[in-house]
């Protein structure tokens, strides 16, 4: 897990954005802004929040693939040829 260590006031960060900015592109770290000593927005480089977009994406995936094996495995499923089937009748697509 992520440790979100690097805390910085609001105020700090916007009167040092481009040493901040520098920082995080080069560690690819994230840093959390608080308001008033409390944390209220956490910002991160492009490159990094892009990573963790496409890990969200693969863990997504990966858990969609699970739940359908695990509904195939309860009978709950069909098979494709039976579903591209009906897919085909339904759209008038002809046969290969």
């Amino acid at each position: 897990m992520i440790q979100l260590t690097d805390i910085h006031s609001l105020s700090e960060f916007q009167r040092n954005a481009k040493a901040h900015l520098r920082q995080m592109k080069r560690s690819g770290r994230p840093k959390v802004l608080t308001v008033n000593g409390k944390a209220e927005i956490v910002v991160q480089d492009a490159k990094s929040y892009q990573k963790l977009l496409d890990a969200l994406d693969r863990i997504e995936a990966i858990e969609g693939i699970k739940r359908g094996l695990e509904s195939m495995k309860q009978g709950k499923g069909r098979p494709a040829n039976e579903v591209l089937e009906r897919i085909r009748k339904k759209y008038e697509i002809p046969s290969a």
